[in-house]
């Protein structure tokens, strides 16, 4: 793939009914690429209809083979999406990208370089790591892959409290609070290991997630077949409070790093992948893998 990408056609991906400016985003940016691209491509805009549709339609896209850019216009959740339908499509030509769109957009705060814009006209591509994550033993299920962060316990637990909770910043803190109150660790079985109980288990391709969490110090280490492994081993609510606080202020320092990671869950438990909730039965082998260089991506 040469380092200064021509496309020969390019897809934008959205959610029409996006509580934020999505089609407005999407449509701003056909206008400026049919504007600034030194030569001709195929640029369409493609709205989602359902949850998943993303994938199939990144799928559909990257399938045509060649040289295909796939844009998601959307938060964290979105280009999960869309990097998943991508990977499942098998083109090693086709290249992935965000731009912010929604609530939350860690991946293009952490990863972001240049305007988007500017690095497709340029075509800047490069390579990146990403996590895909295995239940079960290989075959039982399909592997998902993860652009920026998988958390178990706190992480997903949050996540669900706001969900269920009403938007507003003052309700959605209120549904923090309620839901950190009834939060109880979590214990798994680590491959090769004893027994052990957690707050939180994240494992980070990024530096930084939940806007203003600093993780690690990985920012310059999105290709080096590695990811980071955050633990909070249980502790009393006021520890976790104070790390938390710790890693919204200072950070958390420096992080192992791994190129993979196994465990064996105990119960059923909740995790989130790139901002989208999922659960996992009990007693099933979980295994966190670093796919290194997998994503070409700009921006």
């Amino acid at each position: 793939m040469s380092a200064q990408q021509k496309f020969r056609s390019i897809c934008i991906i959205f959610n029409p009914n996006s509580t934020g400016d999505a089609p407005a985003l999407a449509e701003q940016l056909r206008a400026s690429l049919t504007e600034l691209l030194p030569y001709a491509a195929e640029i369409r805009l493609q709205p989602t209809s359902h949850a998943g549709h993303a994938t199939q339609l990144a799928r559909e896209a990257a399938a045509d083979g060649g040289d295909v850019l796939v844009v998601s216009v959307s938060g964290d959740g979105g280009y999960n999406e869309v990097v998943n339908g991508v990977m499942q499509a098998g083109n090693p030509d086709a290249v992935c990208a965000v731009m912010a769109a929604g609530n939350a957009n860690d991946h293009r705060r952490a990863t972001g370089t240049v305007p988007l814009e500017q690095a497709i006209a340029a075509g800047d591509v490069r390579r990146m790591d990403l996590l895909r994550i295995t239940t079960g033993q290989p075959g039982d299920a399909p592997d998902e892959y993860a652009h920026s962060y998988i958390g178990f316990g706190l992480t997903p637990v949050m996540a669900i409290g706001l969900e269920k909770g009403s938007k507003g910043a003052l309700k959605e803190t209120f549904s923090v609070v309620r839901t950190f109150s009834k939060f109880k660790p979590f214990e798994i079985l680590p491959t090769g290991g004893k027994r052990q109980k957690f707050d939180s288990l994240v494992f980070a391709n990024i530096a930084q997630m939940a806007k203003y969490a600093t993780l690690s110090e990985a920012d310059d280490k999105l290709a080096d077949g590695k990811f980071e492994v955050v633990i909070f081993p249980h502790r009393s609510k006021l520890r976790i409070l104070l790390t938390a606080l710790r890693a919204a202020t200072k950070g958390l320092g420096d992080q192992p790093s791994v190129s993979s990671y196994g465990f064996t869950t105990l119960k059923p438990i909740p995790y989130q992948i790139d901002g989208e909730v999922r659960s996992v039965d009990a007693d099933t082998l979980v295994t966190v893998h670093s796919a290194p260089a997998a994503l070409a991506t700009l921006g």
